[in-house]
């Protein structure tokens, strides 16, 4: 039980550490979307994001990094680069 403990006082500041990181790139997944996407989609008639799409970036505006996997092919499947991961 001791180990236990001890290996989760280890753990919980490195994965603390991590979410802010997630939460800036997640943004910064969202913005670019936007702006490469719906922004000029829009200007040539509209792109709108599906369901899937609008919720991840919904989650990556409000810091939730849930979104990253989805708008991280959306953005590949459209052969635009990714935002670097910092």
């Amino acid at each position: 039980m001791k180990i236990l403990i001890s290996s989760l006082l280890l753990i919980l500041p490195i994965a603390a550490s991590a979410a802010p990181d997630d939460a800036a790139y997640c943004k910064a997944l969202a913005a670019t979307y936007e702006n490469l996407v719906m922004k000029r989609g829009a200007a040539r008639g509209g792109i709108q994001a599906g369901v899937e799409t609008s919720v991840a970036l919904d989650q990556c505006k409000n810091g939730n990094p849930a979104g990253i996997p989805v708008l991280e092919q959306k953005l590949r499947d459209l052969r635009i680069d990714l935002p670097s991961r910092n």
